[in-house]
């Protein structure tokens, strides 16, 4: 079994995921658009602005991958948590990166800081030699966490 992210945005997915591929060291196995996707008679019509926005893309890095999204603008009759809502921002998680060493933990953390917001500057702490909490400017919330160096007295 594995626990794979699924990120959504406001219309910044292709400019986030091409960021956090070349951040984390990954590659964009799939990115397609709202306009390319098949018509379906079922499906109402799609606003012009919506069509470059990414329907979905695929990050893998390693074994592990992340998935994401853009959020259709707010629809005429769509509820606020269905795929027509429009975005709203992350709430209630984070997406937890584990690396083996302080550096490359300092290297992610310094990566995701500007233009975001760190709620926990990365440093030791009583389980870890290095972790820090940081909301990215596109507003992910991720946590870094050294996991292999035993933290020092």
């Amino acid at each position: 079994m594995q626990f794979t992210p699924y990120l959504t945005f406001d219309g910044n997915c292709a400019e986030a995921m091409a960021f956090y591929a070349q951040l984390l060291g990954g590659q964009i196995t799939y990115q397609g658009t709202f306009g390319e996707m098949p018509a379906d008679a079922g499906m109402p019509p799609l606003p012009e602005a919506a069509k470059k926005r990414i329907m979905h893309a695929h990050l893998v890095v390693g074994a592990q991958s992340i998935m994401a999204s853009d959020t259709l603008p707010a629809m005429p009759g769509q509820a606020n948590d269905g795929c027509g809502g429009g975005y709203q921002k992350p709430q209630g998680l984070s997406v937890s990166i584990g690396v083996e060493t302080v550096a490359e933990g300092q290297r992610i953390f310094e990566g995701l800081t500007p233009g975001g917001q760190v709620s926990m500057p990365f440093g030791a702490t009583f389980w870890s030699p290095g972790f820090g909490m940081v909301t990215d400017r596109f507003g992910t919330p991720w946590m870094v966490n050294v996991v292999s160096e035993p933290p020092k007295a």
